[in-house]
């Protein structure tokens, strides 16, 4: 960033148009600012200070680039300061410190972090008197949902951090005994301790990390080493990208692209341009960006260059969240070839490749191509990052997604939870990551049936989303589903209705008409208005989903069997029996093709089978259906799931109609435990059970 004379004239205009400033104010630093008065200006009561801190605490775009020159003069104040000082530290660790109020929900999550990492993004004040620092936090109990913190901070001057300095001298307030920090101080920290008997008050015990750190040396040397082309501007937007700051991510980008006039630059902004809107859910956007940057790549660089495998690799990732796998699949294959050319084995750019093509093949349904890519590339991760690198995170996290949608949900929840608490350790609290680590855990939680530890991670995801995403960004819309879904399947119909109803308005304003995403929603209120026994507006949705799934996959993707055991369910309903079991036929013969045995869809097209066979009155069909899918159901589930109540209840109900009561009787009690555990008290299905219950002891 240029910090010279024009910048700081851009800055005094700034806060003349915006009133950040008073007029007297602005017109004495027009006057009177140099470089080695930026200490005294931070302190000088102006809302310089106030200003600099919001816009680095919220990351601001307008005014960190607006205020770029003020903080350099003040972080080489503080540096200058501390090179002069060091001498005068000595050798003995020294305590300062630090009272802030923090939010109760921030709070929680600062106790889980003990001894993790914590940053803090701003200039930090701190003090050598401890009474004040006290007094700072106190003041924050007037507000019930706050928690006052004392920070105790340990500093060791015998080893390198980030620059502090005892700034009395050069303040405006020389009574105070104040020790300031550059920006992005890093501390671990230790004791969290009540103060006396207020619950509202604590100590926080932190302790300045060295360079020699090693856990934060290595993350640290990674990150620095992935931006090191970077300087200015284009470093700023790669931060507020790793962030996920989006919206204030494109500001950057588009100025830089404007003013530059040099080719490979421009491309490599129109690249990050690209980045931003894919991450919006702005698709077409993101591609012509990655496009513009492709044609002028092409025209510059080698056949091989490793920048056409990473542009190959974006446009390819923007197809997968449009829903067109196979265009997808032949771009990460393109890219992986020059990967292969130009990179050693164990280059990270390689394990992107991997991960990219396991991707598609997973969204394809073909789950154990996906797992060999997925392995591939956290074995090179595994080598090359650290053990904390948010990278590593995702490779857990994509071989969770697997597993998960193999029906491993056991094997899904541990990647799941190792990813997790690596993004805990290194990413801040609203970052898109977290929100998709807390929705896989939920959905993992939701395979097993444990309905309420499902709601609750889903709304953590959503509440990071509504934070950082706009209002029609599709991960929003996957939230709202997800929520739904649970809500379903406790009973709550008209809660999940109105989730599912919001998740359909961002994909329709969103997505392409025929993008998989959309007959999922279509699928999820056809799910709803059949358990609310509307079969005429379930089968409705069912067929648009179907639809849609035909346009975009091979005839033996499981999403097409999945829409077929949906209308076929409603066909049952309707007694329109051999339309139902041609359907659910159809779903077998492509589970049967593409799952392992023991996968829970197949459970479910056994199931589907014995109803229709049921309904029928072939009740030795049904029985021999029911217990295909009540053996899968007991090999793969906890004896909680609700699925496995259903399995008892059905054999319960075939041993009814051949009158053997007292093994229905055994099934269906079986199935009330159940389903009284899982579902809430007013669910139908729970008052449905007992009812049959209550008839076949009548026959004993």
């Amino acid at each position: 960033m240029e910090h010279g004379e024009q910048a700081t004239r851009e800055f005094i205009t700034y806060c003349r148009r915006n009133n950040c400033v008073s007029a007297r104010n602005i017109d004495r630093f027009e006057k009177e600012y140099q470089a080695q008065l930026a200490i005294w200006w931070y302190t000088f009561p102006s809302n310089i200070y106030s200003m600099l801190n919001y816009g680095l605490r919220t990351l601001n775009a307008d005014i960190i680039i607006t205020m770029g020159f003020f903080m350099s003069h003040l972080h080489q104040q503080i540096q200058q300061l501390f090179e002069e000082q060091a001498s005068t530290y000595g050798s003995e660790t020294f305590i300062v410190y630090r009272g802030q109020g923090f939010m109760k929900s921030d709070f929680k999550k600062l106790q889980k972090t003990k001894g993790g990492l914590m940053s803090f993004n701003n200039f930090l004040s701190t003090s050598k008197d401890k009474d004040m620092s006290l007094g700072f936090a106190q003041g924050a109990l007037e507000n019930e949902d706050m928690v006052g913190i004392l920070f105790i901070i340990s500093i060791d001057p015998c080893v390198n951090s980030v620059p502090f300095a005892f700034i009395k001298e050069v303040s405006y307030y020389k009574e105070e005994d104040e020790i300031l920090f550059s920006m992005h101080t890093v501390f671990r920290v230790g004791a969290i301790k009540q103060i006396g008997n207020n619950n509202q008050l604590y100590q926080v015990e932190l302790q300045l990390t060295s360079d020699d750190d090693q856990q934060l040396r290595l993350l640290t040397d990674r990150i620095r080493e992935e931006a090191s082309s970077s300087t200015g501007w284009l470093r700023l937007g790669k931060l507020l990208l790793k962030i996920g700051q989006f919206n204030k991510a494109e500001e950057p980008y588009s100025v830089l692209l404007e003013q530059t006039s040099d080719e490979g630059e421009k491309a490599l902004y129109y690249h990050q341009l690209g980045y931003v809107h894919s991450d919006k859910g702005n698709y077409e956007k993101a591609i012509w960006y990655y496009e513009q940057g492709f044609e002028i790549w092409q025209k510059i660089l080698p056949s091989n260059h490793p920048d056409l495998a990473t542009s190959y690799n974006n446009v390819a990732s923007v197809y997968i969240n449009m829903g067109e796998y196979s265009k997808a699949i032949s771009l990460f294959e393109q890219a992986l070839e020059i990967d292969k050319i130009s990179l050693p084995s164990n280059h990270p750019d390689l394990a992107t490749s991997y991960n990219n093509i396991a991707l598609a093949y997973n969204n394809k349904g073909e789950h154990l191509k996906a797992l060999s890519f997925y392995e591939k590339a956290l074995e090179i991760d595994q080598i090359t990052l650290p053990s904390n690198h948010p990278s590593l995170a995702t490779s857990y996290n994509n071989i969770g997604n697997v597993y998960n949608q193999m029906g491993e949900y056991e094997k899904a929840l541990s990647f799941y939870e190792k990813a997790l608490e690596i993004w805990q350790k290194t990413l801040p609290s609203n970052h898109s990551s977290l929100a998709t680590s807390y929705n896989n855990i939920g959905l993992a939680y939701y395979n097993i049936g444990e309905y309420s530890n499902a709601v609750s991670l889903f709304e953590q995801s959503l509440q990071i989303e509504q934070k950082s995403l706009p209002s029609d960004h599709p991960d929003l819309a996957i939230s709202y589903n997800n929520i739904a879904l649970a809500y379903n399947n406790k009973g709550e119909y008209s809660e999940a209705l109105s989730f599912h109803e919001k998740a359909l308005e961002i994909y329709q304003k969103a997505l392409p008409a025929n993008h998989p995403l959309l007959a999922t929603s279509y699928n999820n209120i056809g799910l709803v208005y059949y358990n609310m026994r509307d079969y005429s507006n379930a089968l409705s949705f069912y067929e648009k989903a179907l639809e849609t799934y035909q346009q975009t996959f091979s005839t033996n993707h499981s999403s097409l069997a999945t829409s077929y055991n949906n209308i076929g369910n409603v066909y049952n309903k309707m007694e329109k029996y051999s339309k139902a079991l041609s359907l659910f036929e159809q779903a077998l013969v492509i589970y049967q093709k593409t799952l392992p045995l023991n996968h829970p869809h197949l459970a479910t097209s056994y199931n589907n089978i014995g109803n229709v066979y049921y309904n029928m009155k072939d009740y030795s069909k049904a029985l021999s259906f029911y217990e295909q899918a009540f053996e899968i159901r007991q090999k793969t589930l906890p004896l909680n799931y609700a699925n496995l109540a259903t399995s008892y209840n059905n054999i319960g109900l075939v041993y009814d109609s051949i009158g053997e009561y007292s093994k229905a009787l055994t099934y269906l009690e079986h199935a009330l435990d159940i389903i009284q555990d899982v579902l809430t008290p007013t669910h139908l299905d729970i008052k449905s059970v007992k009812e049959i219950i209550e008839m076949v002891k009548n026959k004993l």
